[in-house]
């Protein structure tokens, strides 16, 4: 299996991964019919622009106008089609739902550009799919070129009322799910459609511009920062190959307008690739462009049920994502669950997680987005809690399912635990053992790497050596843990990096990477979950908090903590200028604090 694909399927495989709690009775499965259809769909400012997605309708045996049938809407990650959706449409529709999975714009059958799944077209695309469940003509046929009309459903039970308060048209009983593109997608539809009642958003973006080049010593709320972060290469590589790859030839050759200008993506996008490739960040137009593809954007537009669920082994799009749009639809009042889970975009078991079929009396994440559905869709009297669920790898049994999930009604579960760094490269919890002391490291030129490090592209269990050379690294590491240590959150660093020459803005900064290994009474370190975070230093000498990716993770007995502050990564595009940095140790308040739980 290509890079390509094992990023995209992501899509079904996140949400099939873990293991149920406590085993529930659900409907058995029933019969259904598929159906391939093709949609025209108007997109734009002014609705001017017509753009053909195909799509399949999964219909449940015996559901009809007089026993209508609550509707789902699917689509899939990015480089797939409507088909990776399969196991997951027939799953619903096996249950009664009436199910439409369809390919976004770009991809598969349907036409027009991708387009990073903005609320238009993306959002206004998937509307008139709504409108097809609520009852709509004119907008499903038969063929692609549309002269083989069919007539919009009759058999999805219909809403008197929208979210927005107003009587609207066509208003269907529909929810929709998906994972990576297929989750973002739906933020986009519900921030223009207040038809859809619910939706389950998996493994997916907050803010495009963190996730593709993230600068971790973010100063606000969430995960934006006003300064420019570090591009994904390896990430951005495979993205921008997916995307021009994704037609096919058959594809071109239906719609050469997919070739014109930038191939298969918006104009803008390929801008923004070139950009952030060459220099390493995106300018302030190609952060404005990423954002408006991103829910930080328009939450305020979000006022339906939404339950998040996120992978912990995700380099692409991390748990801090899913943390930020937790917290801002929690803070306007929108109903909102949050769960993490160990299969994300970089698993290594990702190919097996897929070739699953959802289950929900062994599998976590379709239990709790199946009764999320009855409740929603159906009025279920069934219960949705807990508000945030994790999942310890460390705790999982199989004679014991329940154990590997833990509940809370918030992800704020961790107490601070501070470790201080020393001289000597050693990091201590004692206070008065700190001893001052600076380690220096240099960053190399033109965003190139020194050494040489594991592709984030997957994690592999065990660990993940590197090959940094002298003076390319900084690294503090804890005595041995005489107890589990159990993380469960967002480290956070707090240093001061001073460098030899002046920086004078963005392009001339040193960029540094973070990174946090768990180090075996053998000496074998793993990087926890693969995760690095970037942080684009523009004022040396001055305090810096770098906020980690958030981890799930055990530091077992005899294993020890250590931090690491690298010139150079090969996954990301580094600093253009050259740099000598000094990073000092011995005052406490320079400190690595991790979130810890009770064992």
């Amino acid at each position: 299996m290509g890079r390509a694909t094992r990023l995209s399927i992501a899509v079904t495989a996140a949400a099939l991964a873990a293991t149920l709690p406590a085993p529930v009775a659900h409907a058995e499965t029933a019969g259904f019919s598929v159906q391939t259809l093709h949609f025209d769909t108007t997109v734009g400012p002014d609705g001017g622009r017509h753009c053909d997605v195909e799509g399949d309708l999964y219909t449940p045996t015996g559901s009809s106008a007089d026993r209508p049938a609550p509707a789902i809407l699917t689509t899939h990650g990015f480089g797939q089609t409507k088909d990776a959706q399969r196991p997951t449409a027939e799953f619903l529709a096996g249950r009664g739902y009436v199910v439409l999975a369809y390919s976004g714009l770009g991809f598969g059958g349907s036409g027009c550009k991708v387009t990073l799944d903005s609320p238009d077209p993306d959002g206004r695309a998937a509307q008139d799919l709504v409108s097809f469940l609520g009852g709509a003509d004119g907008i499903a046929y038969r063929d692609a070129a549309h002269t083989q009309p069919v007539p919009g459903l009759d058999l999805v039970v219909r809403d008197e009322i929208a979210h927005d308060g107003r009587a609207l048209p066509n208003d269907p009983r529909v929810g929709m799910i998906g994972g990576s593109y297929g989750g973002a997608v739906q933020f986009a539809a519900a921030s223009v459609d207040p038809r859809i009642d619910t939706i389950v958003p998996m493994i997916t973006w907050n803010d495009l511009s963190y996730s593709l080049a993230p600068n971790s010593a973010t100063a606000g709320a969430g995960v934006s920062s006003a300064v420019p972060g570090a591009t994904k290469s390896s990430w951005g590589l495979l993205f921008s190959a997916a995307g021009v790859t994704a037609p096919g030839v058959d594809g071109y050759r239906g719609d050469p307008t997919k070739l014109v200008g930038c191939p298969n993506f918006a104009d803008q996008t390929c801008k923004v690739l070139v950009t952030a490739m060459a220099r390493g960040f995106g300018d302030p137009a190609a952060v404005r462009f990423l954002r408006s593809a991103s829910v930080v954007s328009y939450v305020d537009r979000i006022h339906v049920p939404v339950l998040l669920i996120q992978g912990e082994e995700d380099t692409l799009f991390n748990l801090n994502e899913a943390r930020a749009t937790f917290d801002a639809l929690r803070g306007q009042g929108t109903e909102v669950a949050m769960i993490w889970q160990r299969l994300g975009h970089s698993s290594e078991g990702l190919r097996t997680g897929f070739a699953r079929r959802p289950d929900p009396d062994t599998q976590y994440p379709t239990r709790r987005y199946l009764d999320w559905f009855d409740r929603h869709l159906r009025g279920a009297s069934v219960d949705v809690a807990p508000a945030f669920a994790y999942e310890r790898g460390w705790a999982a049994d199989p004679s014991d399912p329940g154990r590997a999930f833990a509940n809370a009604a918030g992800p704020d579960v961790g107490t601070a635990f501070a470790l201080h760094l020393s001289d000597g490269g050693r990091l201590t919890t004692d206070p008065a053992t700190i001893r001052p002391g600076t380690q220096s490291l240099r960053t190399p030129p033109a965003g190139l790497v020194d050494g040489a490090t594991p592709s984030n592209l997957s994690v592999p269990p065990g660990p993940r050596p590197e090959q940094q050379p002298a003076g390319g690294i900084a690294q503090w590491t804890a005595d041995p843990q005489a107890e589990p240590l159990d993380v469960v959150g967002a480290p956070t660093l707090d240093l001061e990096v001073s460098t030899s020459a002046p920086v004078t803005g963005p392009a001339d900064a040193p960029v540094l990477f973070v990174k946090l290994y768990d180090v075996a009474p053998d000496g074998a370190a793993t990087l926890v979950n693969g995760q690095v975070a970037p942080v684009r230093i523009v004022e040396p000498g001055r305090p810096v908090r770098v906020t980690l990716p958030a981890i799930v993770h055990r530091f077992d007995t005899g294993h020890r903590v250590r931090v690491a502050v690298a010139g150079s990564d090969s996954n990301f595009r580094g600093g253009l200028v050259p740099h000598q940095v000094s990073i000092p140790a011995g005052d406490p308040a320079r400190q690595l604090v991790l979130p810890t739980v009770a064992n």
